[in-house]
C-alpha cells in the first residue's frame, strides 16, 4: 500500500508519516519498482498503534520505547500519565477560577483587569507582608464601591475590588494572624456573596479551615451573617459552637447563652464569656435566666472544682436578686475557694 492510500486509511497525513519514519517509529516494509513505498498492514498496525498512544498523551519518545522496548511495563508510565494529567487538569482549573475572578469583577479595561491579576498573585504570594498589603487594597477597593464603609475616604475612584470568592479563599487558607486579621477586614467590606461560602467553609472537613470561616463570618454585619452564625451554636465542632456564641451574644442574641456557659466551664474563652453574658443580662428576665443556668451548671456533680470557680466569679457580672441569692448559697460551699469567691463577690455586691 502507498503512502497516499495509508494515509487516507489512517488519517495520518504523508508528512507526519514521513516524520515518523525518520525518528525509526515506522517505516515502509519495502518499496515499489518506481521506488515508491510501500507499507503492509503491519506497518499500518503500527500506525494505528503509535497514534492510540499519543492520544494518551505520550510523546514520540515514549511511544518508540513503548512499541521497541520487550521488556517495557506500562504501568510505571501510566501512572507518570496520570499524574502529568492531574498537574495540568488542577493548572487548567487554577486558571479557570482566576479568568472567573477577573470577570466577576467587571473591569471596564485591560488597566482594571490587570489591577485585579495582580491583586490575587499578590493574595497568594509566599510573603505574609505582600499578602497583608493584598488584604488591605483589597479591603480599600471594596470600600470604594461600598462608601458606606468608614474606610472609604481616600480610597481611589478607579480601584477595582477583588471578587469576594478570592477573598474567602484567601481567608480560609491563611494561617499568619496578622494577615488573617486584614483580609477579615476586607471581608467586612466586600459587599454580598461572603456569609454564604463561609458559611460553607464552616462545614469544612479541615478544624483550622472552619475555625477561620467562623472568625471571618463573626465580623459581617447583617443578617445573613448573623443567622449562619445561630446556626453554628449546634456545629459539633466545639470551637465552631464558641465563636458563633461570643460573636451573636455580642449582637444582643440571647440564643449564645448555653453555648457560652459551656465556654466558661470548659475554660475556653471563659473571660469573654463572662463579659458577654454581662452584656446580655440587660433586663431582670435574662439576668435571672443566665443565674439560673450557671447555678444549674454549679450544681452539676460533674462540674470540677476549676469550673466551679468560673462559674461562681461569672456571677458578678449578672445583676438581679437571682444571682445575689446564688452568691449568699454558694458563700457556704463546702468547696472552700468557691466559697470564699462567693463572700467576696457578695460583699462587693452589697457595697455598691
Amino acid at each position: 500500500m502507498l503512502i497516499g492510500e495509508v494515509a487516507r486509511r489512517s488519517g495520518v497525513s504523508a508528512r507526519m508519516l514521513r516524520h515518523y519514519e525518520s525518528l525509526g517509529l515506522v517505516g515502509p516494509s519495502g518499496r515499489t519498482g518506481s521506488g515508491y513505498r510501500e507499507y503492509s498492514e503491519e506497518d499500518i498496525r503500527r500506525i494505528f498503534h503509535i497514534e492510540s498512544l499519543r492520544a494518551l498523551g505520550l510523546s514520540l519518545r515514549e511511544v518508540k520505547r513503548a512499541l521497541d522496548d520487550a521488556d517495557f511495563t506500562p504501568s510505571a508510565l501510566v501512572d507518570d500519565l496520570i499524574r502529568r494529567t492531574r498537574e495540568r487538569i488542577a493548572a487548567e482549573t487554577e486558571l479557570l477560577t482566576r479568568l472567573r475572578r477577573i470577570h466577576a469583577a467587571d473591569p471596564a479595561g485591560w488597566e482594571e483587569a490587570l489591577q485585579v491579576v495582580t491583586l490575587l498573585q499578590a493574595l497568594g504570594s509566599k510573603s505574609a507582608d505582600v499578602r497583608q498589603r493584598a488584604a488591605l487594597a483589597s479591603a480599600s477597593s471594596a470600600s470604594s464601591v461600598f462608601p458606606g464603609s468608614s474606610a472609604s475616604s481616600g480610597s481611589s475612584a478607579d480601584e477595582v475590588p477583588v471578587p469576594v470568592e478570592a477573598l474567602v479563599e484567601a481567608a480560609l487558607g491563611e494561617g499568619d494572624p496578622n494577615v488573617a486579621g486584614a483580609l477579615r477586614w476586607a471581608l467586612a467590606r466586600s459587599g454580598d456573596g461572603a456569609p454564604a461560602l463561609l458559611a460553607e467553609g464552616i462545614g469544612s472537613p479541615v478544624a483550622a479551615v472552619r475555625e477561620r470561616a467562623v472568625r471571618s463570618l463573626a465580623v459581617l454585619p447583617g443578617g445573613e451573617a448573623a443567622g449562619h452564625l445561630r446556626d453554628a451554636l449546634a456545629h459539633p465542632d466545639p470551637v465552631v459552637r464558641g465563636h458563633a456564641a461570643l460573636a451573636i451574644g455580642a449582637r444582643g442574641d440571647t440564643d449564645a447563652v448555653p453555648v457560652l456557659v459551656d465556654l466558661l466551664e470548659e475554660g475556653r474563652n471563659d473571660t469573654d464569656a463572662a463579659d458577654t453574658l454581662s452584656v446580655l443580662a440587660s433586663d431582670t428576665a435574662t439576668a435571672d435566666r443566665i443565674a439560673h443556668r450557671l447555678v444549674e451548671r454549679l450544681a452539676r456533680s460533674t462540674t470540677r472544682a476549676p469550673a466551679r470557680g468560673r462559674l461562681t466569679q461569672a456571677l458578678a457580672g449578672i445583676p438581679g436578686t437571682r444571682a445575689s441569692q446564688a452568691l449568699a448559697e454558694l458563700s457556704h460551699d463546702t468547696d472552700r475557694a468557691v466559697a470564699l469567691t462567693a463572700t467576696y463577690l457578695l460583699q462587693l455586691r452589697e457595697a455598691r
